[in-house]
């Protein structure tokens, strides 16, 4: 443990750069925000910083609602799901004024350094605010893997698991039913968690918004020749980009005379408890954040890639494009043969 005067030392040697961390959770909540949240305020608080958590996104940042945190305040949380500062979504931050009011409130309240987790719109605000003088550092956390810039985002590993447990239960009972089931997985534009739990899950079928121009007619045809094989299912994964899964599974049966069903796993996919995976990259992330704050750096969002946690510059970022890669889709409706 420091004594006091190392804590004093420390304090002068930041003194030009961050005194205060503030840290929020913005868009959609994501298993391991909470061992994020843990990882900030644990490393700012040993590095001799003060930390203030900001409920409910940029929206309790414009209505001032502001905590001070302590080691105590995050104990016991690594291991839940959502987010204790909660979440929300905020339009107000996408106007010019709403960024220079939350640009106000941040050094109203001390706060010089800011940790965003959240997804590319969160990113957005953060770089608005960096440009109007408040450090800030990003922290990948949505469950739909989209965010160019890493390979990894918290809440991803959580999610597909909790998706391709329940694809498993629906494909029993449709085994059992000899049906065909469209199962709908979330991911917003994005089709990973669609890409990930076809392969998991041996789907007959995938289907992603970055596969716009996919052929039902072929699909039913798939489905009478796999019934003459003699198969007594038939997967669909359904991407939440796609959607119209409920008119999808009456279109299939009407022309297939199989019995069709259509099942929304919806949003059990963004609660409970986080696995491993994302409470280790969530907490190696975190740390990293308030680092890369400690250095003097702004503007910049945590990642993963090729086996190392990396900083990026938040506009390049943004700016990045991700694909699904086609050797993995190709693997995919090889293996569903």
């Amino acid at each position: 443990m420091a004594n006091k005067a190392d804590k004093e030392k420390m304090l002068e040697e930041i003194e030009d750069r961050v005194r205060t961390i503030g840290v929020l959770t913005s868009g959609g909540d994501a298993p391991g925000m909470n061992a994020a949240i843990r990882a900030v305020v644990r490393r700012a608080l040993a590095k001799g910083l003060k930390v203030r958590g900001i409920r409910r996104g940029y929206h309790g940042l414009l209505k001032e609602e502001i905590i001070d945190l302590t080691a105590r305040d995050v104990s016991d949380i690594i291991q839940r799901g959502g987010t204790i500062l909660q979440t929300a979504r905020c339009q107000t931050m996408r106007t010019e004024e709403g960024q220079q009011k939350a640009a106000a409130i941040c050094k109203k309240y001390g706060i010089d350094g800011l940790v965003v987790i959240g997804g590319d719109g969160s990113f957005a605000g953060a770089q608005k605010l960096s440009n109007l003088g408040i450090n800030t550092i990003g922290i990948p956390g949505t469950i739909d893997l989209d965010i160019a810039c890493t390979e990894y985002t918290i809440g991803f590993d959580t999610a597909v698991n909790t998706a391709m447990e329940a694809i498993d239960k629906v494909r029993d009972t449709s085994t059992s039913h000899e049906r065909c089931s469209v199962i709908e997985v979330m991911g917003r534009d994005a089709g990973w968690l669609a890409l990930w739990c076809g392969i998991a899950n041996g789907a007959e079928r995938i289907l992603m918004p970055e596969e716009h121009d996919y052929d039902e007619a072929a699909i039913i045809a798939d489905i009478q020749e796999c019934r003459k094989r003699g198969k007594k299912n038939y997967i669909i994964i359904n991407a939440e980009g796609i959607g119209d899964s409920l008119n999808m599974a009456k279109r299939i049966e009407e022309a297939t005379g199989m019995e069709t069903r259509a099942t929304i796993i919806g949003h059990m996919q963004r609660g409970g408890s986080p696995s491993c995976k994302d409470r280790v990259y969530a907490s190696i992330m975190g740390a990293m954040a308030v680092d890369l704050l400690l250095e003097g750096k702004t503007n910049r969002v945590v990642g993963f890639k090729h086996g190392e946690y990396v900083d990026f510059d938040i506009n390049e970022a943004l700016k990045m494009q991700k694909q699904i890669p086609a050797y993995q889709y190709e693997i995919a409706k090889e293996l569903a043969l």
